[in-house]
């Protein structure tokens, strides 16, 4: 299954975007799944809640750092890499939807939130996909 339709699923079940982003990117990286729930809860909602930066965008990030993260405090390689992939996400998927904000993305969207979200959730993971694939070129 697709990380893409994990996501998705994952979002269906009723977790946050957030975690429909990260959970099934972090289950195949190595980590628990419940702990990449727990982790990644409260960046749901545009950051707990106050629809500020999208939690597909924070999601996404975290992906990015789980991979490419430092650990030492001198690896500025690391830390370069981590930033230059997280501002290629960002500039993706601001060119794509003119927002990575979560108030914004909703703006005017008088249905159900979670309607639309998908959509967003979709696009995160086709973005961190082509990043990943990148990567591996």
């Amino acid at each position: 299954m697709s990380k893409v339709q994990e996501a998705l699923d994952c979002f269906k079940e009723g977790f946050s975007c957030s975690q429909a982003v990260f959970a099934p990117y972090a289950k195949a990286l190595g980590m628990d799944y419940e702990t990449a729930l727990k982790l990644s809860q409260g960046f749901g909602g545009g950051m707990g809640g106050m629809k500020r930066e999208c939690g597909v965008v924070t999601g996404a990030y975290m992906v990015i750092s789980l991979i490419h993260g430092r650990t030492r405090a001198d690896d500025a390689e690391a830390r370069l890499r981590t930033f230059e992939l997280v501002n290629t996400f960002f500039n993706r998927f601001k060119e794509i939807h003119h927002s990575t904000v979560c108030g914004e993305l909703l703006e005017g969207y008088t249905g159900n939130p979670h309607d639309i979200c998908g959509k967003y959730i979709e696009s995160s993971c086709q973005i961190l996909e082509d990043i990943l694939n990148m990567e591996q070129v």
